[in-house]
């Protein structure tokens, strides 16, 4: 039986994405673009806290100091909850002012993989980046909306979401962040949504959130559906696995799109939802690099 989401912040989120948890301050982290916010969630106190950011947010990625680097559309910044300031680290993509950062994970070497992608979603000017010690590096243009990246817990193979061609592929990566052999891994049948942020878990099964499609999937690392989870709102936009165990399911969604009487059937769109697993996901990393 699949499990059933409970709402655990109804913060009605215009564009929630990007969840993580922090084991360091038990906190869920998670981010709201179309509002330029970042949200804490505290599982102890069941309370919320936020912070403005000064341009859309994309994604967060946690620090050994127990900051962030957080991806915003003007660049990969330094974000301290403490002092709530973002300071600036790599700008991104300078020559297209109409990009923004998405979403990005941290690989198993701490190397921070992050995609582009237009802000007007018509654009197939989005690229995956890596974060060198030198700074971002372009690995693999064309996308229009990127999702992910998420890696295999072995660390030999990477997802990455083409979102608006409802595809998710995979590739082999090497030892030295090489890609190669890229290939399509699922794609998603008409009229069950986009596929939106990929999470992997420590048996190496997929899940994704699927924007439109009222559920978040779980496949086998052969591309086999294996659970779908449904929600009571059509946008749910990626998981993470949280608490001592990992077998805590965190959800974002969104309610980007809805019209008036979407947003009134739908009263729990753009809400932080959560549920249980019994295999548990990876643990979060830190970045180490860039």
């Amino acid at each position: 039986m699949s499990p059933k989401p409970e709402c655990v912040w109804a913060v009605e989120a215009e564009l929630g994405e990007g969840p993580l948890w922090w084991p360091r301050d038990q906190g869920l982290w998670f981010v709201d673009i179309k509002q330029k916010r970042i949200h804490r969630f505290d599982p102890n106190t069941a309370r919320g806290r936020s912070w403005t950011a000064p341009a859309p947010p994309g994604f967060l990625a946690p620090l050994p100091n127990g900051q962030f680097i957080a991806g915003l559309m003007t660049g990969l910044h330094t974000f301290d909850p403490a002092a709530g300031t973002f300071t600036l680290r790599h700008t991104v993509e300078r020559h297209k002012p109409g990009n923004r950062l998405n979403d990005g994970a941290v690989d198993g070497q701490g190397y921070l993989w992050f995609g582009s992608m237009d802000d007007g979603e018509k654009h197939p000017s989005g690229c995956l980046h890596r974060l060198e010690d030198s700074g971002p590096r372009e690995i693999d243009p064309g996308y229009v909306i990127t999702n992910g990246p998420a890696f295999s817990p072995d660390g030999r193979t990477l997802y990455h979401t083409d979102t608006l061609e409802r595809v998710i592929h995979a590739f082999d990566l090497g030892p030295r962040g090489q890609l190669a052999n890229k290939r399509v891994f699922v794609t998603i049948e008409d009229g069950a949504g986009y596929p939106d942020g990929p999470t992997v878990d420590s048996e190496g099964c997929l899940w994704t959130g699927l924007f439109a499609g009222w559920a978040a999937r779980r496949y086998s690392p052969q591309g086999e559906l294996l659970m779908e989870v449904r929600f009571p709102c059509a946008n749910v936009t990626k998981i993470a696995f949280a608490g001592a165990d990992l077998r805590t399911v965190y959800a974002t969604t969104a309610r980007k799109g809805l019209d008036a009487a979407a947003r009134a059937a739908q009263p729990l769109a753009g809400a932080l939802f959560r549920f249980e697993v019994d295999v548990p996901g990876q643990p979060q990393r830190e970045v180490l690099h860039g």
